[in-house]
Parts: structure tokens; C-alpha cells; sequence
């Protein structure tokens, strides 16, 4: 048995090591970042305690990010748990045919590199020549800039993120509707119940834990689109789609100057929020488990 174990740790130090290295010591880095003044290039690191975060909190660019960032959470994530009930509402149901086909095709954008699906979109919606526009200007309506109108551009980012990853909130409904035991409907059916019925006194009662779950798993998810909305957008037109994440890659890796202390104070406190969001989801788990207890 101790030889087992042995062998076991063996083949978990790479992961360990590597994982410490490329995860756990940027993180760990990243606080000390915040309290200093560094350019990520000169060897002396100017210690300025708390002044980051100031001028964080002073920097209105940073709280239009932090607008953006969640008035695209909002834009999201009903979409993405609302429709792909629907959709996996009617997937679930044995008697559609080639159900196996349609589920592989609405997965499939999932397993399309993110960031080369937003330079595809970027030519698609081209307002200059791209099909899009083509077909429009045929239409008689003319070419409309998705990307480049700001009133346009996190909408249109908004229908591609939902479009990118509507499979993966598929997956999650198909698999807590297939908990339902399908005798529970053909029992409903035989009592006179029509599909309204079924949805609200069998399907929605059902899925109340899982609701909980895949919302706030999705919440989280939606926090993690710099790929899609860099290659889309790049943050314009005039900061109007800039996120947090594209807002600490502008001050670390894009500015004339690196303000690495800068991007590494917003970074934490971007952390903090998913830290929020990541408790929100443990206590979704741990409700959902007592929903689920209280229906049995």
C-alpha cells in the first residue's frame, strides 16, 4: 500500500510543481507587486505601500471597466441559463431524432480557440467588406459597424459569448434534467397535464438546485473573457468594452511605460471579486444540495 502512495506522489510532483510555479507564485507575486512602483524592467522596486490602490480607486477608466464588467454579467448570463434550458429542454426528449448530432453541433464553437473565433468575427463584421455588411447593403439597410459603434460593441461581443460557450450551459441543464425521472412526465401525461403543466409543477421544481448552481457557475465564467473581447475589440471604441482584464493588460504589457504595481493593485482587486463570486458559488453548491434534500 505505502508503495502505491509512493508512486502516486511521484506522478503528482509535476503538476504540483508546475501549478505552484505558474499559478500559485503569480498570485502570490501579484500582492507584492501591489505595493510597489516597478516598470517590470529595472531590477529596483520602489515600495509605496498603499498608493497603488489609490490611484486605482481614483482612476475613473477603472470604474467604467468595472461598469462594463458587470453590465456584461448582466447581458450574459440570462441569456445563457434562460435559452439553454430551452434548448435543452427539447434535446433532452428521446424522441427527437439525431438528438446526438444536434448536441455535437451546438457544442462545438465550445471547442473553437476563443481568441481565433474574435479575429473570424472581426472580418465577418468588417463594416467595410465583410459578408455581413454585404448582405445588409443587398438587404437595403447598409453596413452597421458592430464593433466600432459604441452602443454596438458590447451587445454584439455580449450574442458571440453566448454563442461561444451556449454549449457548455447546455452540457450542465442536459445532465440535472436527465435526474428527473421520466415516468414522473408520462404519469403527469396519463392525468391530463400539457406541457405548460409539466414545466411548471415537474421540470422547474426539479431543476430549483441546479438553477442555483448554473447560475452562479456562470456568473464566474462570464469574468473570464479577455480572449473574446481582446481580439474583438481590443477594449474600443473609446473604452466602451474595456473589462477589468483588458484594463490590467493595458497598464502591464500595453502602456508606453509598464505600471506593473498599478495593474498588479487592480488585479487583486479583481481577485477579490471573483473570490466573492467563488464563495457565492459554494454556497449555490451547498443550497442546491439542501433543495435537493428537501425534495427527497
Amino acid at each position: 500500500m505505502r508503495f502505491k502512495t509512493t508512486w502516486i506522489w511521484i506522478f503528482l510532483v509535476p503538476t504540483v510543481v508546475l501549478y505552484g510555479v505558474y499559478t500559485i507564485y503569480p498570485i502570490i507575486a501579484s500582492y507584492w507587486y501591489s505595493l510597489v512602483e516597478w516598470n517590470g524592467f529595472d531590477a529596483d522596486q520602489k515600495f509605496v505601500g498603499l498608493s497603488n490602490y489609490r490611484e486605482v480607486f481614483a482612476d475613473p477608466l477603472f470604474w467604467n471597466s468595472f461598469k462594463v464588467t458587470l453590465f456584461f454579467m448582466l447581458l450574459v448570463v440570462p441569456a445563457r441559463v434562460l435559452l439553454t434550458l430551452l434548448l435543452a429542454m427539447v434535446l433532452n426528449s428521446p424522441k427527437l431524432p439525431l438528438i446526438g448530432l444536434l448536441r455535437s453541433a451546438f457544442f462545438i464553437p465550445v471547442v473553437t480557440t476563443t481568441a481565433i473565433i474574435g479575429v473570424v468575427m472581426r472580418f465577418i463584421l468588417d463594416p467595410a467588406s465583410g459578408p455581413i455588411t454585404t448582405v445588409l447593403t443587398k438587404l437595403g439597410f447598409g453596413g452597421v459597424d458592430f464593433l466600432g459603434d459604441q452602443h454596438l460593441a458590447l451587445p454584439t461581443a455580449a450574442v458571440l459569448y453566448v454563442w461561444k460557450f451556449f454549449g457548455v450551459t447546455m452540457i450542465y441543464w442536459l445532465a440535472a434534467l436527465q435526474t428527473i425521472p421520466y415516468e414522473l412526465y408520462e404519469a403527469a401525461r396519463i392525468d391530463g397535464a400539457g406541457t405548460g403543466q409539466l414545466f411548471r409543477h415537474i421540470t422547474l421544481p426539479m431543476l430549483k438546485p441546479f438553477l442555483i448552481i448554473i447560475t452562479v457557475l456562470t456568473v464566474e465564467e462570464t469574468f473570464h473573457n479577455f480572449d473574446l473581447m481582446y481580439t474583438l475589440t481590443g477594449g474600443g471604441p473609446y473604452f466602451h468594452t474595456e473589462i477589468i482584464e483588458i484594463y490590467i493588460y493595458r497598464w502591464a504589457f500595453a502602456a508606453s511605460i509598464p505600471q506593473l504595481g498599478h495593474a498588479s493593485a487592480a488585479a487583486v482587486i479583481f481577485g477579490l471579486l471573483v473570490a466573492v463570486v467563488g464563495a457565492l458559488q459554494l454556497w449555490g453548491v451547498y443550497a442546491g444540495r439542501r433543495l435537493r434534500g428537501d425534495q427527497r
